[in-house]
């Protein structure tokens, strides 16, 4: 079933004609990553890693679906009551068993990993929310605020309870931030930020006190990058890199994710090119062991 709106859908994303989905995961006590599902009839994006650690949550087709890694893949959707399409900004809380969620309908929603019935967190219809990170006591979500229909403007850091309330707005910086999440003790948000940029789009790594302040830049680099995501031990953590030049952060480019340790941003642990961006690390993949992590590919023709 889903929830009934009044408000314009965000688009679905799908595959090309030609497109793969191909879900990856490395462990960092090996060498190379591992292709563990792949499929050309559904594109799927943003793989978080469920809490029992046997299995990813992606999102695809406007559903959330579970990707069963043992004792083979196996890929069923997760029955949710109440939810629009969403899209590939989704967060788990592993210790009370929830998943929030950005639907296409602009707002954010929870619901039970395993499925269930949703409920819409915020109510605020002249705003887009796009979530990336739940505090540690589970009471506050982290998210980029829009106004509906500008996406030109630039996105700001945005807390709300995470039963629903007023949303407030810590200082990080004048320029379009994205990918907010928390540290494990809850001190710091992570996040890509344009305030370091020395051209328009140029996103670099940051991190903020929870509470706002002054941005601190991780790495300065000359290509765009998106995304921190940080281990659940707060020792690594990985991140993405689009081409210097790039505007956002779109579909169907060459790529490169980088894994660092996080007392040195400036020495890559290991990096994996691919052919992918938007879908691809959206959203912490970690698993709870904090020794693997999934991504996700989507070559196309000879790219496959």
């Amino acid at each position: 079933m889903t929830q009934t709106t009044d408000q314009p859908m965000l688009p679905t994303r799908g595959l090309a004609v030609g497109q793969t989905t191909q879900v990856w995961v490395v462990d960092l006590d090996r060498s190379e990553p591992e292709l563990v599902y792949s499929t050309d009839e559904l594109l799927l994006e943003a793989p978080n890693w469920a809490p029992d650690g046997t299995g990813l949550l992606l999102n695809g087709d406007g559903l959330l679906w579970r990707l069963d890694l043992e004792p083979t893949a196996s890929l069923s959707p997760i029955l949710i009551a109440g939810l629009p399409p969403i899209n590939n900004d989704h967060v788990v809380d592993a210790p009370r068993d929830l998943i929030y969620l950005s639907a296409n309908d602009g707002h954010l929603y929870v619901a039970p990993v395993a499925g269930g019935t949703a409920s819409r967190i915020s109510h605020d219809s002249t705003r887009y929310h796009f979530l990336h990170g739940v505090s540690p006591d589970g009471t506050t979500l982290a998210f980029v605020d829009l106004p509906r229909g500008d996406f030109s403007a630039a996105g700001r850091l945005s807390l709300i309870p995470a039963t629903g309330g007023d949303t407030t707005y810590p200082a990080a910086g004048s320029r379009h931030i994205d990918g907010p999440e928390y540290t494990a003790d809850g001190d710091w948000i992570y996040l890509n930020t344009e305030e370091f940029g020395v051209r328009p789009g140029h996103a670099q790594l940051a991190r903020v006190p929870a509470t706002g302040g002054e941005l601190e830049q991780l790495v300065v680099s000359d290509t765009v990058d998106w995304f921190p995501h940080l281990s659940p031990d707060g020792t690594h953590a990985t991140y993405i890199s689009f081409p210097t030049g790039t505007l956002g952060h779109p579909a169907d480019l060459e790529v490169q994710i980088h894994v660092v340790d996080t007392g040195d941003w400036t020495r890559h642990l290991l990096s994996v090119p691919l052919f992918g961006g938007q879908g691809t690390l959206n959203v912490n993949s970690w698993s709870p062991d904090g020794r693997r992590f999934a991504y996700v590919a989507y070559p196309l023709g000879d790219r496959a």
